[in-house]
């Protein structure tokens, strides 16, 4: 099954491949990118271009563009690849370094990727302009079992609750203790009512005494022109 959590994944089709052994291949990225505080228009610009050039690449399945919410000068891209190989050979291609040519006399900081495999990933919802949110979760190593089970039965109740759209968590690859939560929600209503739901708040009560960092949750919308 080949999508990723981002809106624009909503739209994609079911793949021939059986969804296991598609889901085990697919690789995620996640790149944080702070330009500016008076940039993010020109950013902006800068990754809807990138965006719309990486599409076209071999091995990509979906690839999207988030602007923060309350600090718009503050950009995710999220992609999902075919494999690995796929997202390797889009690393040191040309795309990116015409990114990084446009961005470095923008940047407040190197961009930041994160690599992942899929932890818990079905299929979503469509949706008009959701809200997103994308989670860094950060536990202590030996804790990471079970962080696992906890951000699994995160994942599904929330999936449950009203105007959910999807709820996605990948793993890191090179740091098995980290992981992204990937959320969509119709509406900011809607994202606040699932923060105040008992699973919810049971989950961040059972995340505390393993956390090796804050609970870094940003809310962003969707760069989908």
């Amino acid at each position: 099954m080949l999508r990723l959590l981002a809106l624009a994944w909503l739209a994609m089709t079911m793949a021939g491949a059986s969804a296991a052994l598609a889901e085990d291949a697919t690789f995620y990225t996640v790149t944080y990118v702070e330009v500016g505080p008076v940039l993010g228009k020109v950013g902006a610009t800068a990754l809807k271009s990138y965006r719309d050039a990486s599409r076209k690449e071999n091995g990509v399945v979906a690839f999207e563009v988030f602007q923060r919410i309350d600090r718009p000068n503050q950009f995710a891209v999220l992609a999902s690849w075919a494999n690995q190989a796929a997202y390797d050979a889009h690393a040191a291609g040309d795309n990116v370094k015409k990114l990084n040519d446009k961005l470095a006399t923008m940047l407040v900081a190197p961009t930041d990727t994160r690599q992942h495999n899929a932890l818990s990933v079905t299929p979503q919802k469509t949706g008009k302009d959701p809200v997103v949110a994308i989670t860094h979760v950060d536990v202590i190593p030996p804790q990471k079992d079970n962080a696992v089970g906890a951000l699994k039965e995160l994942a599904d109740n929330s999936r449950k609750q009203r105007d959910n759209l999807s709820f996605e968590v990948w793993q890191q690859t090179n740091r098995p203790n980290h992981f992204t939560v990937v959320e969509a929600w119709a509406s900011q209503g809607a994202f606040n009512v699932h923060q105040m739901e008992k699973d919810t708040r049971e989950f961040r009560t059972k995340l505390a005494p393993m956390a090796g960092a804050l609970y870094d949750e940003r809310l962003y919308k969707w760069l989908n022109k």
